[in-house]
């Protein structure tokens, strides 16, 4: 019997995907073949950022860093970041950063027990997931927002259905809602896995998209890398 590898099919944006890929090459080697077909691309819009009266910085995601570091040459004002990647990221590229939360849920709770200066400047895609300027705002912490970067929607390469309609399964990391949506929407053959970063983006999934649907222990990219080995495990071994 012909055993296949498992494909591990990444669809987050190009240099994400891509930064992914290296890690996965580094951890599982060559147990695993890697398929690159981003569903969103990244476009960063033109500034000026707003930063009038501003006396804070909210990130939550490494694109919106990279979209305000090219717009501003200003780092003198804290950064409240989600998760560990963004942090390091808005740290390297000179703020004065601080992991708030691992998840959006969390930073926002985190922000209303510290009730930093204000009002602060969440700096964001055009495509976000809750109303973190609405949530802080009502808890007495003027939020403004601006849009940086801009997700538009990319279909799937014609490398990637050809994956999807072979021999070997194929693994899916999915990494927000609407990423699980615009893949729904390409209307793929049934894959053996997906791994999502979060409940939500599980949630998002339509019944019989994946054979198995397994969520990630916490919402970053160490935990989803890990995740990842232990599916390919799991479809290596029956």
């Amino acid at each position: 019997m012909i055993v296949h590898r498992p494909v591990l099919l990444l669809t987050r944006p190009r240099a994400a995907s891509d930064a992914l890929a290296e890690k996965i090459a580094a951890r599982l080697g060559d147990t695993v073949d890697v398929v690159v077909s981003p569903l969103i691309e990244i476009v960063y819009l033109p500034g000026p950022l707003a930063l009038s009266g501003v006396r804070g910085l909210i990130f939550t995601s490494g694109n919106g860093v990279e979209a305000a570091a090219a717009l501003t040459p200003n780092r003198d004002l804290p950064a409240y970041c989600v998760g560990p990647s963004t942090t390091r990221q808005a740290d390297a590229a000179g703020w004065r950063a601080e992991m708030a939360g691992p998840d959006a849920e969390a930073l926002v709770q985190r922000l209303r027990v510290l009730h930093p200066d204000a009002p602060l400047l969440h700096l964001r895609g055009r495509h976000a997931r809750g109303d973190i300027a609405g949530q802080l705002g009502a808890a007495g912490l003027p939020v403004r927002e601006q849009i940086v970067y801009d997700q538009r929607p990319l279909p799937l390469s014609q490398a990637a259905r050809a994956c999807l309609q072979g021999p070997a399964p194929v693994i899916v990391p999915l990494f927000s809602p609407r990423s699980a949506r615009l893949f729904a929407e390409e209307d793929p053959e049934p894959v053996a896995a997906v791994a999502a970063i979060s409940h939500a983006v599980a949630e998002a999934l339509p019944e019989g998209l994946a054979r198995r649907v397994a969520v990630a222990e916490v919402p970053n990219g160490d935990a989803m890398l890990s995740l990842l080995e232990k599916l390919a495990a799991s479809v290596l071994s029956g």
